[in-house]
């Protein structure tokens, strides 16, 4: 059946290359493999329908409702005008600002398309009319989007999470320090660009302008705040911090802000059900496929053969690096993650490597293809906001990858940057 399985992924690939949309083609060699194999075609059903029992798996669809009712409570721009007081005084201010909203809003949305949609044209609007060139602006606004599903919440660590069977509340720790690497990585590079480009800075508002900008957010910035404080302590799991984390949304817009009106809600839910269907018809046409490759035992078969043929983890790690960095350039993160998980998952274990490191490791590379070209979706978000051609978005986002991977190459050489604080907060 391994050979079968074979077979059948190349002729899926093909099929993906045609344009067949990605869950149909999925569907189509789960199913053609149970055909196949002599297994009743109504297991494919029964499968699709499994992958979605998942107490856990709730937290997605409450975790893009969160963020989908920030983004209508308008409260974006309370924080980039925080971050602005904060850091827009130093050389390059304005993409400091931006890198520094994106950290904050991580911990909000935990998507990279909603943090560059969300705030993206708000830090591109002010970095232009600083004078900045547009794709300097529009390349600084996509690289800082990508902190947005490390630092948590973040919604491909829940993906992960459910399929690999990891824990999500030590993905979610296991992000944090990576994630404010991230940040610092590109303010350093902004530093760099900033002489180099004639980045100006703003005159500093003083420390009360700071405070007044800090209690006009101040609610906003505590989403983070509650989502792991409450996690920390015990008080709820990842999926009810999702639930809890909705209803602080709601609180926000209605009571505290007062940004949210009742008739926003029918338009912010349909856009959640939209969203949420996209996503959740990748993960049942993936759990069957999923349970197609374990009955092939492709895994077990491809695993042996992996580590006879690599002795050493980091090897095997660079390996897999380059493997994803080449597939996130051509297949969205989530769509990879969910392909890649029965696969690489198992391997990885073999060679004692954590599944906490392994799993940020592997988000972190397959975000970083979301600002690669030539399918790199945040690269087509801020290149319509910027006004400006995918081609010059695609040449000026290449330096900005040189921060991203160093943090990339920092995980996988230093297994303590996600795994000490997870081990710290919740014990081994």
């Amino acid at each position: 059946m391994t050979g079968m399985m074979f077979k059948l992924l190349g002729g899926w690939l093909v099929a993906i290359m045609a344009g067949l949309p990605l869950y149909a083609s999925m569907a189509l060699v789960a199913l053609a493999f149970l055909w196949l194999g002599g297994f009743p075609v109504t297991i494919l059903p029964q499968k699709m329908a499994g992958s979605m029992n998942s107490f856990p798996l709730v937290a997605a669809p409450l975790f893009i409702l969160m963020g989908n009712i920030l983004g209508a409570a308008k409260i974006t721009d309370r924080i980039v005008d925080f971050a602005s007081a904060v850091i827009g005084w130093v050389r390059g201010g304005y993409a400091h600002a931006s890198i520094l909203t994106s950290i904050i809003f991580a911990g909000m949305v935990g998507s990279a398309v909603a943090d560059a949609a969300g705030s993206g044209a708000i830090e591109i609007r002010a970095m232009k009319n600083a004078g900045y060139r547009p794709e300097t602006a529009a390349s600084i606004t996509a690289a800082a989007a990508t902190i947005g599903p490390i630092i948590p919440p973040s919604l491909p660590m829940v993906i992960y999470g459910v399929s690999a069977d990891v824990s999500i509340g030590r993905l979610f720790i296991g992000g944090v320090i990576p994630g404010l690497l991230m940040g610092l990585a590109l303010m350093l590079m902004v530093g760099f660009a900033a002489r180099r480009e004639g980045m100006g800075r703003e005159p500093f508002g003083g420390f009360l302008n700071i405070g007044r900008a800090f209690l006009r957010c101040f609610f906003a910035i505590m989403t983070p705040v509650v989502i792991l404080g409450g996690m920390f302590s015990g008080y709820f799991t990842p999926t009810e911090a999702a639930a809890v984390a909705c209803l602080y949304a709601l609180f926000l817009g209605f009571v505290v802000y007062r940004t949210l009106d009742v008739k926003q809600l029918g338009p912010i839910l349909v856009e959640t059900a939209e969203t949420t269907g996209v996503v959740m018809v990748l993960v049942m046409a993936a759990g069957a496929l999923g349970w197609c490759i374990s009955i092939s035992r492709l895994p077990q078969t491809l695993t042996p053969m992996i580590l006879a043929t690599i002795d050493n983890p980091l090897v095997f790690l660079l390996l897999v690096n380059i493997l994803l960095l080449i597939i996130g350039c051509f297949l969205e993160a989530l769509a990879a993650m969910l392909i890649l998980i029965p696969i690489l998952v198992p391997a990885a274990m073999s060679y004692g490597i954590d599944p906490v490191q392994f799993g940020v490791m592997m988000v972190l590379n397959l975000i970083i293809g979301t600002i690669t070209p030539p399918v790199g979706v945040v690269l087509f978000v801020v290149t319509r906001i910027a006004d400006i051609s995918f081609e010059r978005m695609s040449r000026a986002i290449l330096p900005w990858l040189i921060p991203l991977i160093a943090v990339l190459a920092a995980v996988t050489l230093w297994p303590p940057l996600t795994t000490a604080l997870p081990n710290l907060l919740m014990g081994k």
